[in-house]
């Protein structure tokens, strides 16, 4: 099966789709779920031209996302201006979740429930032992009230996290 987005014939992975419906996921490659969440390559997402046709809604609102964000290019405001949403699907794009402010150490915002990796050993005070560089931290809580704290389980131990001393996986 190949990327909702691109078409490439390459492994997918799911990528949630946030502000609809619960658990709306689209199956993306690597290269796309990576842009999406860092700095998009332009030319990449030429591909929209056909996949913002999809008969997916989650698909719909992805395109249109990352076709408004790429919106100093001709190109893209041409395919915004082709596109058409019913009043639902045109809801969902505009309902981007609030950005809380925590962002990993590259400043790619984080998520409740976001997987992320150690990128230094961390000694954890008070627990004897120390986080190693490259340990996956899975499911991961935002402190709310700083923006540069996460919690998450490392070795069975909940503890929290400078966000600069993360990446997001």
């Amino acid at each position: 099966m190949p990327c909702a987005l691109c078409a490439a014939d390459a492994p997918l992975r799911p990528y949630a789709v946030s502000g609809g419906p619960e658990a709306a996921s689209v199956d993306l490659c690597a290269l796309c779920a990576d842009q999406i969440d860092g700095t998009l390559e332009p030319e990449h997402w030429r591909c929209l031209a056909s996949s913002m046709w999809s008969e997916d809604t989650p698909v719909q609102v992805l395109a249109a996302r990352i076709l408004a964000r790429l919106s100093d290019h001709d190109w893209a405001r041409d395919l915004v201006d082709q596109l058409w949403l019913d009043e639902d699907t045109r809801a969902w794009v505009d309902n981007l979740p609030q950005d809380s402010g925590h962002r990993d150490s590259n400043g790619v915002p984080l998520a409740q429930g976001d997987t992320v990796v150690l990128i230094k050993d961390l000694p954890v005070k008070g627990a004897n032992f120390t986080a190693k560089r490259g340990t996956a931290v899975r499911g991961i809580s935002l402190v709310l009230d700083n923006p540069a704290h996460i919690e998450g389980r490392v070795e069975g131990q909940r503890i929290v996290i400078l966000t600069e001393f993360v990446k997001k996986r």
